[in-house]
């Protein structure tokens, strides 16, 4: 099975280079990182552990290097692209379980447990879970940046937003286009680097009015 793993990457030299390692480690090798324009070494240390690496000559936000990130996976020819979070957050020995969820679906989400979260991104999470239900999506971890993809959710899912409200976007977008979409319980790794990364209460707020202008337009 043609596989690929898509890794948005803005700012994560702490990380970057552990978690491309992990991924090697599990026999992971076609490896897409996107700097989206990052100030520090990221795409420097990306390409010294031996992976596809493209770099936005500016910062253009998550879900803009998310659609570069699935775009070329999907030239690649992959028939399963996995994103992946450059922060640490997430276990490469989960990759499988996706996967394997994609039998008989189209999407698989890994959906965290909100209880080990910090309290901030609790609140977050439950709110734009929410709202994005609420907007047309499945009700699961909609802010989950670890997905499985089959070649048709590849095809369908057409990625407009540029910013955070990327990850509502794609589950709204999921249903609009009738993809089966499976959750998949996982583990979050939640270290002080990882804490700090990601979606808060406050950029759930600009993720809401994004999303509200999306769904007017």
């Amino acid at each position: 099975m043609n596989t690929w793993i898509v890794i948005p990457a803005y700012d994560e030299e702490c990380s970057i280079g552990g978690v491309l390692e992990g991924l090697k480690r599990e026999g992971y090798e076609q490896i897409i990182v996107v700097d989206d324009g990052s100030q520090d070494k990221t795409p420097e240390i990306a390409k010294a552990k031996g992976v596809k690496v493209i770099s936005h000559k500016n910062n253009q936000g998550l879900g803009a290097a998310l659609r570069t990130g699935l775009q070329e996976a999907y030239d690649q020819g992959a028939e399963i692209a996995v994103t992946f979070d450059a922060d640490g957050q997430h276990d490469p020995r989960a990759i499988p379980e996706l996967i394997n969820a994609l039998n008989g679906a189209d999407l698989a989400i890994g959906v965290r447990d909100r209880g080990e979260m910090p309290w901030n991104k609790r609140v977050g999470n439950f709110g734009l879970d929410f709202i994005t239900h609420l907007l047309g999506g499945p009700y699961t971890d909609s802010q989950s940046g670890f997905r499985a993809f089959n070649r048709r959710a590849l095809e369908k899912i057409q990625i407009q937003t540029n910013r955070y409200a990327v990850s509502s976007e794609i589950m709204i977008q999921s249903q609009e286009k009738n993809l089966k979409v499976k959750g998949v319980p996982i583990k979050g790794i939640f270290t002080d680097y990882s804490k700090a990364r990601g979606t808060t209460i406050a950029s759930g707020i600009k993720i809401f009015l994004s999303l509200l202008r999306l769904k007017a337009s």
